[in-house]
């Protein structure tokens, strides 16, 4: 078994813009990579199944993210490339570091890595292009993992532009909640007509995170430790549809020095932004 890196997201802000007919919302945000990775594992079979030996608690099968993207790349590779399905087969595990429910596109940061280094190990050699329509067919964060550098995203997350952002530092809490993103989308309550900002240049602090008041109403935990980073960082903010919370840093040892200082029942990490997907920057280098 060979493993490969799933590295985690920030959204530094969220807007909503509106509601597509299809019920679809539109979107603004800034992503960015960090170096704190779930794991993903592989090990080609000569039978061509596809076989996930790692269980998540609370993950059917059906529903995990890794095996879906195998899935689909097959599929693709069968139906387009005319390859045999007896030569695409894998036993794949998942080293789950990154909190489910967390707004750190764990689950789609794992399908993005499967695609990337199945489609070398399979050698498909797919375009870029066609990896991030399968990629967008199993979540709308999943194209930016295979684009994998600082970007700003549009349409439901699917439109991305490079966008240059200084080196920073990030402390992320890890409130111990699990927020479902159906949920905080379908409430009443979210601010849906945000007006989209000019972008580049961005700054750090720019905009907010649509989905936060929402999600701290529905969650006390979101909110006692956002109020908790907030207090002692006042732009600290939300990612994704929550659960965890951060604060910028442009110093390592002010971020280092706050986390040694969180009660002892709140829980957290230190991370560096990323400029690159580590894939990207090491050729499929495994961990």
């Amino acid at each position: 078994m060979n493993w490969y890196p799933a590295p985690a997201k920030l959204n530094l802000f969220l807007h909503v813009l509106g509601r597509r007919a299809d019920g679809y919302h539109m979107l603004q945000t800034v992503f960015r990579l960090i170096d704190r990775c779930d794991r993903v594992g592989f090990a080609l079979r000569a039978d061509g199944r596809l076989r996930r030996t790692t269980r998540i608690a609370g993950v059917a099968e059906e529903d995990d993210l890794c095996l879906r993207a195998a899935t689909s790349l097959k599929n693709f590779a069968i139906e387009y490339l005319g390859v045999s399905a007896g030569a695409l087969g894998a036993d794949i595990a998942l080293d789950k570091v990154l909190p489910m429910g967390g707004g750190l596109g764990g689950g789609s940061s794992d399908a993005a890595t499967t695609l990337m280094v199945l489609n070398q190990l399979w050698g498909l050699a797919l375009s870029q292009d066609d990896l991030e329509r399968l990629a967008l067919a199993l979540g709308a964060d999943v194209p930016y993992f295979l684009f994998g550098r600082p970007a700003i995203a549009e349409g439901v997350g699917e439109r991305l532009r490079e966008l240059s952002l200084r080196s920073a530092w990030y402390l992320v809490l890890t409130p111990q909640v699990s927020v479902s993103t159906k949920e905080i989308f379908s409430d009443p309550a979210l601010t849906r007509d945000t007006k989209p900002l000019t972008i580049p240049p961005f700054f750090a602090g720019s905009g907010r995170n649509d989905l936060e008041p929402v999600a701290v109403r529905r969650y006390a935990e979101v909110a006692r430790h956002l109020t908790w980073l907030r207090n002692r960082v006042p732009g600290a903010r939300m990612t994704g549809s929550g659960a965890c919370v951060f604060a910028e840093f442009s110093d390592l040892r002010q971020a280092e020095d706050l986390a040694a200082r969180l009660p002892a029942d709140m829980r957290g990490f230190v991370a560096r932004g990323l400029d690159r997907h580590p894939l990207h920057a090491n050729k499929l280098r495994q961990d």
